[in-house]
């Protein structure tokens, strides 16, 4: 077990979990995130020894070469939709691999209202988007309204202010609500800041990373 969404095979192939995102742990290359120890050691605890079931969805690997998969041990226990149960892992659903999206973000919404896990710690507390420049390192939750929509070729953008918008790719358009109907409402955007210049913005490739307050 690497960390709390990826898992090596007795054969030397790595697993990245479908459709979660663990926090990171240590590593020479980055700093390790609040409770990124604990989802790797409760799958480690699940797995030592385990034989387990891979099921795939539409894309069997993505570009770092990992399988993609949903684990299963032989009993049954569906491993990345308990580690979201347990508030281990975020839900993080990526089109068009969306096998199980639904039973995931119910178990997550299940797993927020009684704070397990992440869902506690201060390190996920949802912040103003005004704050998005501040300590904005992995995934985070922000609070904002947006008042304007912009679209080119490739994405269609919610407008916070000049330096501040969320992204949504053209090809995931049919899996959202008219985008019109997300501005001047609060909202809570989840997910990861990229940065050009002193412009941020966050990539949503799916609706449940936008949640209305």
């Amino acid at each position: 077990v690497l960390d709390g969404d990826t898992i090596v095979l007795k054969n030397g192939e790595r697993v990245r979990l479908l459709g979660i995102n663990a926090p990171e742990i240590e590593s020479r290359h980055r700093d390790g995130e609040a409770g990124g120890m604990v989802a790797k050691e409760w799958l480690q605890k699940k797995l030592q020894g385990r034989n387990v079931y891979l099921e795939y969805d539409q894309e069997k690997q993505d570009h770092y070469e990992r399988l993609l998969a949903h684990l299963y041990l032989p009993n049954g226990e569906h491993l990345n939709l308990m580690l979201v149960e347990k508030g281990l892992a975020v839900v993080n659903l990526l089109p068009p691999n969306l096998r199980h999206a639904d039973a995931m973000i119910r178990a997550q919404q299940r797993a927020e209202r009684q704070k397990l896990g992440i869902w506690s710690l201060p390190d996920y507390r949802p912040r103003p988007l005004t704050q998005i420049s501040q300590k904005s390192r992995g995934w985070q939750r922000f609070l904002g309204k947006f008042t304007s929509l912009k679209r080119n070729k490739r994405y269609s953008r919610l407008i916070f202010n000049s330096k501040i918008d969320i992204r949504i790719d053209n090809d995931h358009l049919a899996l959202f609500p008219e985008l019109k109907t997300y501005l001047h409402k609060p909202l809570e955007i989840r997910g990861w800041v990229s940065r050009r210049n002193d412009h941020r913005s966050i990539l949503i490739r799916h609706p449940s990373a936008l949640v209305l307050r």
